[in-house]
């Protein structure tokens, strides 16, 4: 094949992989398309069936009776969807200014996060926070700017993310400068849900942050967007000791590391002397020139509120106090009962061995 054959080659296959591209992208912008234009319609149904209230009698059942004998193809006018129209409707009639005309959707930045998101995420939002439209927005908002699956967002509203964001006990009003306290105080919780762990009843600290350590993803999930993990056991070698962080994270969006230290038990003033003395050694051995202020979680099982602020308000550092829940633990009989890694290994190894010998 000569150079010029090859060049044409090379110059066909990048044609062929643009016109690709373009198609995904174009396939990508129809569905968003579609999805906006759906949601728009359900709206404005949901706004038919609140008007029509008064005018004459109506009920879900025979609205959805009445529409699929118009309209037989059509899937989506269940009473139970119906009444999910009406109910999205409802709830954004008073944040959203009313179109000039029933053909008209309103434009608003809260109309067009609504309609960006898929009718699924919306459904699930309904049935939790119907009658909230403060807290409905706020899941709204979340899965637009994390991209969360149906089922992310189903884990948030069941650990009832909304009355925990941003609710740990902090002292960055005073040791950050505004608006980066508020950033860093919008990204703690309180409490954190370690539902996704398996850990049986009697759990020691380094259980805990080995199950923490075997679920990262999980745990990066619950410690909210921006979050990424740099190591465990992180060795700082201060004067002639050496010292060793729980956990070390970098949050991209307030461009700064966060040391994070659990305590299985309740919490102490010598926590926070420990975990501050922990931040003073990042800054002065890993923060970069462009790098914010080391920030400090503490997570334990639970806290004095009172103690907790004396604390913080003793600290110059920015840090926080939140506790932990796990809603399920084994009860202690079965930690006996479930083989160890070590006796699985030597379990398949042994049947690796007689498979052989077959």
């Amino acid at each position: 094949m000569s150079d010029n054959q090859v060049k044409i080659d090379k110059t066909y296959k990048s044609w062929i992989k643009e016109i690709s591209k373009r198609y995904r992208q174009s396939q990508i912008k129809a569905a968003v398309k579609v999805n906006d234009e759906m949601l728009k319609f359900y709206w404005l149904l949901g706004k038919d069936m609140d008007s029509a209230k008064d005018a004459y009698p109506w009920d879900y059942k025979n609205v959805s009776k009445d529409l699929r004998k118009e309209l037989p193809d059509v899937k989506s006018f269940s009473p139970r969807n119906l009444l999910y129209m009406h109910q999205f409707y409802r709830l954004l009639s008073e944040a959203i200014t009313e179109p000039q005309t029933d053909a008209q959707i309103p434009e608003s930045t809260i109309a067009n996060e609504m309609f960006s998101i898929p009718w699924g995420h919306i459904i699930l939002i309904l049935n939790k926070c119907s009658d909230n439209r403060d807290e409905a927005l706020f899941y709204v908002h979340k899965t637009l700017e994390n991209g969360w699956s149906r089922a992310v967002l189903m884990n948030f509203l069941d650990t009832d993310l909304y009355a925990r964001q941003g609710k740990a006990k902090t002292n960055f009003g005073t040791t950050l400068p505004a608006p980066q306290s508020d950033l860093a105080q919008a990204t703690t919780r309180d409490p954190y849900k370690f539902n996704f762990l398996t850990i049986h009843e009697r759990y020691d600290a380094k259980e805990l942050k080995d199950a923490l350590m075997d679920n990262i993803t999980s745990f990066l999930l619950e410690l909210g967007n921006g979050f990424a993990f740099v190591g465990r056991e992180v060795c700082l070698d201060v004067g002639n000791t050496e010292n060793y962080v729980d956990m070390l994270f970098y949050n991209i969006k307030l461009h700064c590391y966060v040391v994070v230290e659990i305590k299985v038990k309740e919490f102490e003033f010598s926590d926070m002397e420990q975990l501050g003395g922990y931040m003073v050694a990042v800054n002065h051995q890993l923060k970069g020139e462009h790098d914010g202020p080391t920030l400090g979680l503490l997570i334990c099982k639970s806290k004095d509120h009172v103690k907790a602020r004396y604390a913080l308000e003793a600290s110059s550092q920015p840090m926080g106090i939140s506790e932990y829940d796990i809603s399920t633990v084994l009860p202690e009989e079965y930690k006996s009962i479930l083989p160890t890694i070590e006796e699985l290994e030597a379990e398949l190894t042994d049947l690796d061995g007689e498979l052989k010998n077959e």
